[in-house]
């Protein structure tokens, strides 16, 4: 019952969580291409205050849009705000993370072979990584340091990947991923609850109290909503890579995450300069000859792990998944945390390893499976198997 209870857990926030998702980085796409493409308004809405205006239409209607240098004359009667989307990706994400990576710490957060954790000192080093890289964030974003924006991404960026290199020093590959991607996302929702919201309060409450906005608040709430623009192609990137091992099960996953993410966050700015007119196809041309080189780098190793193997026979080869893959892949699994075979993928008899052999070569290679290699697969015996099933 309880691994049952886990499975629709899992569903319904995992669900929640892609659906607020959506509407989050959509808002964050739509507003930064909103701004960006903003141009200078004629006389008579200059003299109202407007400090850049546009046209569009979108389902069979016209829209007028503008934006005002720090804010109107007066306050409107209806003001929509922009929090919630943020706020609820966080919340069901961080209950993705207790549920499957907490409460299933054994089998998806702690990996022995890498460094021995019970399962509270593990979810303590997850808190803890977490709430010290969004501190580390808030103060890099309030230091004269955010004024050089270049000097400050690239300072964020080593940082991410030295967080990278060490998490995959201290927990499973898949969890090691997940975490920078949840480090962004908080970072992310940060910015929103400990920036955004406040200086857009600020606003309202010149606006109605009479006085001129400080134009600060204004470039500050801005700065942070562009640097979470820049997140949210590496964080989509994180979100699917549970779906493709060869990523984190490479044999140097955190120099994959970090060449990924750069390429991903180096596409984000050629649609940001798009915006404001500025074309430059050829931070496209790069983005995709990067992904192709680095496609080309992680692929030696795979070939390596196959080719040198010796050839074992069917009986050898079934008595090695039923030791390290049939407490999981069975038609009623032993493993706890699962009610049912993962995928529906069950291993019971040799026709169905080489029915489902190609998915199993990349859970190999990747060394995503056996999960947690909790009993001790070898080098050789993963080689030996990858052969056979590759024969």
């Amino acid at each position: 019952m309880e691994a049952y209870i886990f499975e629709w857990l899992s569903l319904f926030f995992r669900w929640f969580h892609v659906i607020a998702g959506i509407a989050w980085i959509g808002a964050s796409f739509y507003f930064i291409w909103l701004d960006l493409s903003l141009r200078e308004p004629p006389e008579w809405k200059k003299e109202k205050g407007i400090k850049g205006d546009l046209w569009a239409i979108h389902g069979g209607g016209f829209y007028e849009v503008a934006k005002y240098q720090l804010g109107p004359q007066t306050m409107p009667k209806k003001l929509h705000w922009f929090k919630w989307e943020a706020y609820t990706t966080w919340l069901t994400g961080f209950s993705l993370l207790a549920i499957i990576y907490y409460w299933g710490a054994n089998q998806y957060l702690l990996d022995p072979q890498k460094m021995v954790l019970t399962q509270v000192h593990g979810i303590g080093i997850s808190l803890g990584f977490l709430l010290a890289g969004v501190g580390i964030y808030e103060v890099m974003v309030r230091s004269a340091l955010r004024h050089w924006p270049r000097v400050f991404g690239a300072i964020l960026f080593s940082l991410l990947v030295f967080s990278a290199w060490a998490l995959d020093q201290i927990f499973s590959d898949r969890a090691a991923y997940l975490h920078i991607g949840a480090l962004i996302g908080t970072i992310m929702v940060g910015n929103v609850k400990l920036g955004i919201m406040p200086a857009q309060c600020e606003l309202v409450r010149a606006v109605e109290a009479g006085e001129v906005p400080n134009a600060e608040y204004a470039a500050f709430a801005k700065l942070r909503s562009t640097h979470n623009n820049y997140f949210t192609l590496p964080l989509i990137f994180l979100m699917i890579s549970n779906h493709y091992p060869m990523t984190y099960g490479h044999e140097y996953p955190w120099l994959v995450l970090a060449a990924i993410g750069g390429l991903a966050a180096f596409v984000r700015h050629y649609f940001n300069l798009k915006h404001q007119d500025q074309h430059k196809p050829w931070i496209l041309v790069v983005g995709i000859i990067g992904l192709l080189l680095v496609a080309a780098w992680m692929t030696p190793m795979h070939l390596r792990q196959a080719s040198t193997a010796a050839v074992i026979n069917d009986t050898q080869a079934l008595a090695l998944v039923q030791v390290h893959c049939a407490g999981c892949h069975a038609d009623v699994p032993t493993q706890a945390g699962f009610a049912t075979a993962p995928a529906g993928i069950v291993l019971a008899h040799v026709e169905q390893l080489q029915q489902f052999s190609p998915r199993i070569v990349t859970a190999l290679q990747t060394g995503y499976m056996p999960l947690g290699n909790m009993k001790g697969m070898t080098e050789q015996e993963r080689s030996e198997l990858i052969q056979w099933l590759t024969r």
